[in-house]
C-alpha cells in the first residue's frame, strides 16, 4: 500500500497556558479530499497552519511527502507543493488580479514573467476569473477574490492544497460560487485538507470526514459513517446544533 502523502503522529501545540492540539496523528492518501469539522476553537486550523509551517509544533511528528517537515530548512521549497487559502483570503493589494498570480510564480519557481502569466491565465480561466485579470483585487467581490486566491495557489503547480475555512468570510450567496471551484478540483483529484463548516460540502465531496473537539480527533470516517451513524456521541451532539442553525 502506498504510504500517504501527510503523516502526523503525537502533535502537541500550545499557546501559552493553552493546550490546542493535544496528541493528534492524521494521515491523508494522495488524491483524497478530507474535511476537518468541529467547533471553534477545536484545533481545525491550527492543525493545517501546522501542516504548512505557519506555526511549529512543540513535538511530535509531520510528514509530507516524505519528508520531516519540522526539520525542514527550506519552506518556501516546501511551500511551493503545498498551496493555501485562507478566509481573509491574502492577496496583494497593491497588485492587480494578474499579478497577484504572477510574482509568486516568479519568485518562489524562478520562472519568466512570460511562462508565469500564461500559468495565470490558465487558472484565473478555470476559476471564471480571466477577464479581471487586469482589475483592482480591492475592487472585486468576496467570492471573486477567493477564486483570484485559489488561482494563485494552483499557480505553483501544489501537490496538496489546504484550504482554511475559505467561505467564512463571504455573502451566502457567493459561497456556492467558490464551493463549486472546489468541487471542480476534487474531482480533478488534487489532494485537499478542507476546514470548513460547509456541512454539505462534507457530506458531499469529501472521501474522509474528521471530527476535532478540544484538541484532540474525536471521530473520523466516510461521510455517510459520520453524518449517518456517528459513533461518538459529541460528534452527534455537534451534528445536531450544525443542522439547526
Amino acid at each position: 500500500m502506498t504510504a500517504p502523502i501527510v503523516e502526523i503522529k503525537d502533535i502537541h501545540k500550545s499557546f501559552g497556558a493553552l493546550e490546542v492540539l493535544k496528541g493528534v496523528d492524521f494521515s491523508v492518501n494522495e488524491g483524497e479530499v478530507v474535511c476537518l469539522i468541529g467547533s471553534s476553537g477545536s484545533g481545525k486550523s491550527t492543525l493545517l497552519r501546522c501542516i504548512n509551517l505557519l506555526e511549529k509544533a512543540d513535538s511530535g511528528m509531520i510528514n509530507v511527502f516524505g519528508e520531516d517537515i519540522l526539520h525542514n530548512k527550506n519552506i518556501n521549497a516546501y511551500r511551493a507543493k503545498v498551496g493555501m487559502c485562507f478566509q481573509q483570503f491574502n492577496l496583494f493589494n497593491n497588485m492587480n488580479v494578474l499579478d497577484n498570480c504572477v510574482k509568486p510564480q516568479m519568485k518562489v519557481l524562478k520562472i519568466s514573467r512570460e511562462e508565469a502569466v500564461k500559468n495565470a491565465l490558465t487558472f484565473l480561466e478555470k476559476v471564471g476569473m480571466r477577464q479581471f485579470a487586469n482589475a483592482d483585487v480591492r475592487m472585486i467581490s468576496g467570492g471573486q477574490k477567493q477564486r483570484v486566491a485559489i488561482a494563485r495557489a494552483l499557480c505553483m503547480n501544489p501537490r496538496l492544497m489546504l484550504f482554511d475555512e475559505p467561505t467564512s468570510a463571504l455573502d451566502p450567496e457567493m459561497v456556492g460560487e467558490v464551493l463549486n471551484i472546489m468541487k471542480e478540483l476534487a474531482n480533478d483529484g488534487l489532494t485537499m485538507i478542507v476546514v470548513t463548516h460547509e456541512m454539505n460540502f462534507a457530506r458531499d465531496v469529501a472521501d474522509r470526514v474528521v471530527f476535532m473537539d478540544k484538541g484532540r480527533i474525536e471521530e473520523e470516517g466516510t461521510p455517510e459513517e459520520i453524518f449517518m451513524n456517528p459513533k461518538s456521541e459529541r460528534t452527534a451532539e455537534f451534528l445536531r446544533a450544525s443542522a439547526n442553525k
